[in-house]
């Protein structure tokens, strides 16, 4: 898939149980864009492969797509390219992707959707506020919506330091300004993430707040990263996107959590 400046990207095109061409079908992105690892890969999935089979069954498209810089083996360049370009380059190089898979006669460019956890909560929301006529819904977990409150060792690895590298740091952000979101928005962070911490989310909402845009939070109180914690917890978030059985009439990319019905 050629994703801008004759860039070839892989990626990977699950198809819904019982597939008819004839018929319009929701598609369902899943995101991560980040140097730390890569979406398309040859190999056991793990839960979001179970996760994203379950949608198959239940009537979704689901694919995936790895920008520039992702942790996949294509060389020195490839690498290297997202170098001060977190979180702008995997915008800019993830648009063609949702218009090229949505060309085909079995896909409803109405219904896409797009989800991530952690590098991919913060690709979801830059494609949900930068590219708002592509998505309906999103689902973002765990993001990073500021990097200056990031692991340094990991921000300075790409972005180099912040008195140098002022904007890109700001760019790769989410700012009252850069939010155009109209699809539906569910946020899900642990407040005691180790990892990425809760105050950038917390962020995040003063910044949707203040920007008039309707959205849902599920906070999990003193869960980590993985919201591993507890019971209850992988529960809501694997089934949040899923079409109960016994209701096909209900369209699959419209969310039991739109903003204002306190899904939780």
């Amino acid at each position: 898939m050629d994703i801008g400046d004759g860039v070839e990207a892989r990626r990977v095109h699950d198809e819904t149980a019982g597939f008819d061409p004839s018929r319009k079908y929701p598609l369902l992105f899943h995101v991560y864009g980040e140097p730390a690892t890569q979406t398309v890969q040859n190999s056991w999935g793990g839960r979001d492969y179970l996760w994203h089979l379950m949608l198959t069954q239940r009537g979704y498209l689901v694919a995936s797509v790895d920008n520039q810089g992702t942790g996949s083996p294509r060389g020195r360049a490839w690498r290297k390219s997202i170098y001060r370009q977190i979180g702008i380059l995997a915008s800019r190089e993830q648009r063609p992707p949702p218009a090229f898979i949505a060309a085909r006669p079995y896909v409803d460019a109405d219904r896409i959707g797009v989800w991530g956890w952690s590098g991919g909560g913060s690709m979801t929301l830059n494609l949900l506020f930068r590219s708002p006529d592509l998505y309906k819904v999103g689902m973002s977990i765990a993001p990073v919506p500021d990097q200056k409150l990031y692991d340094t060792i990991y921000q300075e690895r790409y972005m180099g330091f912040p008195t140098t590298t002022r904007r890109g740091t700001g760019s790769g952000r989410q700012s009252r300004s850069r939010i155009g979101c109209r699809g539906d928005l569910l946020v899900v962070h642990g407040t005691g993430d180790d990892n990425v911490h809760y105050q950038g989310t917390e962020r995040l909402v003063n910044a949707l707040v203040a920007a008039n845009k309707p959205f849902t939070m599920m906070a999990y109180p003193n869960r980590t990263h993985s919201l591993s914690e507890a019971r209850h917890v992988p529960a809501p978030l694997r089934t949040a996107h899923a079409v109960p059985d016994g209701a096909p009439a209900r369209d699959p990319l419209t969310p039991p959590w739109r903003p204002g019905r306190g899904h939780g």
